[in-house]
């Protein structure tokens, strides 16, 4: 085994060079989420792992400040060969790094949630570097992902009866979409969703922190809205990103009108059809809640994900590394939160 060493790579070019030919690369760990999350007010620290001379791993940490302690976070990441063997050795010198990291930065611990699949291995090379479950979730946990190599029949095909009907009953309907790549929709997209916040009882996203994500993923041309109309009237809308080989169904929203119209449906399918124009291997539905769950607050939603067929992919749920004994109160904090929210 080789020395392995750590810097933090600011070149964004080389960043992304090697998230170009990492199977695991997600927009999460991307370069362009490190510069959004700086537009909020956020420190990024775009951690590139080397053996000699060969870049063995990356991890984009973002620091996050909170009242009850701040802490480093790894959503989507470290980006690592899991499946190596050399990945035990890899990962225990990125946890000795990222923990001295955390100690500069007066953070109490940090929290990840790789991008690989959930397995007992996997949880107990975590365990053996001093992880704990994490009270909250930190990124989508079960995803729901459509693999984009089938044509487009062989995809209507796999969908449920009553999806591939909504979809022919949006085209018969004349029901329109369009694919918007500038920011110009972004508060029309904003005034949605605090009507569905309103209705549904969950807290809205900001509008700066919506326009800074697509606005620095759009300099690249990595994200699109694309909305469903009828009669000239908005009926749904995805804010969906595109990155190496993936789109992602991030965000959605959808007006009165489609209660009683296919929109939602129109606006996945030409989304689906988007990403593979783009060349993308598979379209992500983003977080699904679990089938056993049906009161789950994401039951309704998830249901309607699963009618576009798929597979769905359990990921390591997010895992905390303590670095200071103030961890042991955020934990219960955490807990009590959570118990409160019904999370």
């Amino acid at each position: 085994m080789g020395e392995v060493h750590f810097k933090t790579l600011l070149d964004k070019s080389s960043w992304e060079g090697f998230a170009a030919v990492h199977p695991q690369a997600n927009f999460l760990q991307s370069y362009n989420w490190g510069v959004f999350e700086e537009k909020i007010g956020k420190s990024f620290f775009p951690v590139a792992a080397y053996e000699n001379d060969r870049q063995v791993g990356a991890a984009m940490v973002i620091k996050e400040l909170a009242k009850r302690g701040n802490y480093l976070t790894i959503a989507g990441g470290p980006l690592i060969n899991w499946q190596d063997s050399h990945s035990s050795f890899i990962f225990q010198k990125f946890c000795k790094y990222l923990k001295k990291l955390a100690k500069e930065e007066n953070c109490h611990f940090f929290r990840v949630r790789p991008q690989a699949k959930d397995t007992p291995q996997l949880r107990q090379l975590f365990a053996e570097n001093g992880f704990v479950s994490a009270p909250m979730h930190l990124t989508a946990d079960l995803t729901l992902r459509l693999n984009l190599s089938q044509d487009l029949d062989q995809l209507l095909a796999q969908m449920r009866k009553n999806t591939r009907y909504e979809i022919r009953k949006s085209e018969k309907l004349g029901i329109k979409t369009k694919i918007i790549k500038n920011s110009s929709f972004m508060q029309e997209f904003y005034d949605q969703q605090l009507y569905l916040a309103k209705k549904h009882g969950f807290v809205p996203f900001d509008y700066q922190f919506l326009l800074n994500q697509f606005e620095v993923f759009a300099e690249d041309d990595q994200v699109a809205f694309i909305n469903s109309y009828y009669q000239g009237e908005l009926l749904a809308s995805a804010f969906v990103i595109f990155y190496q080989n993936e789109a992602v169904y991030h965000y959605g929203v959808s007006t009165p009108k489609n209660e009683r119209l296919p929109g939602s449906y129109a606006t996945q399918w030409a989304a689906i059809q988007e990403a593979k124009k783009r060349g993308c291997s598979e379209y992500n539905f983003w977080g699904v809640s679990p089938l056993n769950k049906k009161e789950h607050r994401f039951a309704g939603p998830s249901l309607f994900k699963r009618g576009f067929g798929g597979y769905e992919l359990q990921h390591l749920p997010a895992q905390d590394l303590p670095v200071s004994s103030w961890y042991r109160f955020i934990r219960i904090f955490e807990l009590l939160r959570k118990k409160i929210r019904r999370l």
